[in-house]
């Protein structure tokens, strides 16, 4: 029987990462508690006959990418995202589309609340 694969990709979840992102300065200056999650889509049809590591986006690396741009402060969630997106697609030409959330863990508002996020979903043109 032929099977037809629609889509794959690889999923980061919760990735935790301490950072400095915000856009009062005292938040730049103490930090706060993020999480990012990212859904890569790219073809992985060789990496799933071959089992070979460089036919595939290696999420390892993809996580250093993600901690290495979150460490470099912003003060929009949105502009952080948008690193995220332009150093995860430069590293790995495979990648077609798919979504980064970035999320403030504590964000200084007087509420509770499980944290703020901004989302963006691309295509690579």
């Amino acid at each position: 029987m032929a099977v037809k694969i629609a889509d794959t990709y690889i999923t980061i979840s919760g990735l935790r990462v301490f950072a400095r992102h915000g856009v009062m300065p005292t938040e730049r200056l103490v930090g706060n508690d993020f999480t990012v999650d990212a859904v890569l889509y790219y073809n992985a049809a060789k990496a799933m006959d071959d089992d070979e590591i460089n036919q595939a986006v290696n999420y390892a690396e993809a996580v250093k990418i993600i901690q290495q741009t979150m460490n470099q402060s912003s003060r929009l969630l949105e502009h952080v995202t948008g690193r995220i997106i332009r150093a995860l697609t430069a590293a790995f030409p495979a990648i077609t589309r798919g979504t980064v959330t970035v999320t403030k863990l504590t964000p200084p508002v007087a509420a509770q609340l499980a944290g703020t996020s901004f989302t963006a979903t691309f295509t690579v043109k």
